[in-house]
């Protein structure tokens, strides 16, 4: 991320509140691996004044002047990951400190280059207990690559997957893995199947091929479709995973913008019960069905969800998603359309690689 700065971060800011993000729910702005000096300054690290002139102080000031919170990057071990600068193993009370002093609200903690016998547990838990200790609150997100069962007692959110590209591939691969711990995910403690990278590289809009500095895209492999940059957006709501918007969100096409804010879908994610989403249906040949239940009686969020290289017809029974037998009505949350009252369950055509996400709410006679 050699392109952030003081600039970038405040043109992003004004970007999502006018292209209507910030109304939609996206609250955290969190910058990543490249934002300091490549050594300690007095044991602390230290802003690259090249990027950041002032500091960090006068840009979280103007994100929460404008109702966003600021996120930031560190690592456990003693460098980080990409520019190989100091990481916060031996100062983490240091480290946390200065972050609350700067205005941070979000850490993103990364896992790599481990102190000699470090235990992961341990970096990870010092890191918190050091958040903790500043008094100030913290969004602590664990980036160690896999789900380990000490996590949800350590962070608020930690990733269960390798890193994401915009290949069908793996966004296909981090659903199946992020599904394994489904059962911890709950209000406050959530399962990170990694960012959202719809719109970092439309397969259907080859000229957007650009991020904030001019380079190309993000995140960088084969790029998405419409309908899988719908499925994956969809799948991520469906599993309550944090919405993390990777895409140059100044210069986005208006499909991806309609995407990223169908306040519909988003609150799927955002249900007040956290509770993450299952499959349990499918044919082995590439078609499932996917069920969330949600706030009210008898609700589910259901995912009629194509993998396959076909164009298909997916029936949802209401059985399987643990609705009872009998009338439910039905919402399409992309066609934005109560399409009526159905029994026993309901049938939709679904392009490859396509979705189609419903709000199914049970009917008492």
């Amino acid at each position: 991320m050699s392109g952030i700065s003081d600039k970038l971060l405040r043109q992003v800011a004004d970007a999502m509140v006018t292209n209507g993000m910030r109304d939609a729910g996206y609250q955290y702005i969190n910058i990543d691996d490249g934002w300091a000096l490549p050594n300690r300054v007095n044991g602390h690290l230290e802003p690259d004044p090249a990027k950041f002139p002032g500091g960090f102080k006068p840009v979280t000031d103007y994100l929460h002047a404008r109702g966003f919170k600021f996120g930031i990057y560190s690592d456990r071990g003693t460098k980080t990951c990409v520019s190989g600068a100091p990481g916060s193993y031996g100062h983490e009370t240091i480290d946390a400190n200065d972050f609350a002093a700067w205005g941070v609200d979000y850490l993103k903690y990364d896992n790599c280059n481990p102190a000699f016998l470090t235990s992961q547990e341990g970096d990870y838990r010092r890191m918190q207990e050091a958040l903790m200790a500043t008094g100030k609150p913290f969004v602590f997100s664990i980036c160690a690559w896999e789900f380990k069962k000490w996590m949800p007692s350590i962070g608020n959110l930690w990733r269960t997957t390798d890193d994401i590209t915009d290949n069908w591939n793996t966004i296909i691969n981090n659903i199946d893995k992020n599904e394994k711990s489904a059962n911890y995910a709950g209000p406050g403690r959530w399962n990170d199947p990694d960012m959202l990278v719809v719109g970092c590289f439309n397969v259907q809009d080859l000229q957007h091929n650009h991020l904030f500095d001019g380079n190309t895209d993000l995140v960088g492999n084969k790029g998405l479709t419409d309908d899988e940059n719908i499925a994956h957006f969809s799948m991520w709501a469906m599993m309550a995973a944090p919405l993390i918007a990777s895409n140059d969100v100044i210069r986005m096409p208006e499909k991806i913008r309609e995407i990223l804010t169908n306040q519909e879908v988003i609150a799927v994610d955002q249900d007040p019960l956290g509770i993450q989403g299952i499959k349990v249906w499918e044919n082995g040949k590439g078609l499932f069905v996917y069920s969330k239940v949600l706030k009210g009686h008898d609700t589910r969020a259901i995912a009629l969800f194509n993998r396959s290289e076909s164009n298909a017809e997916i029936m949802a029974k209401w059985i399987d998603a643990n609705i009872p037998d009998g009338k439910a009505t039905v919402r399409d949350l992309w066609k934005h359309e109560d399409m009526g009252m159905f029994t026993n369950g309901y049938k939709a055509y679904v392009p490859s690689h396509g979705i189609v996400l419903l709000k199914v709410v049970s009917v008492i006679d």
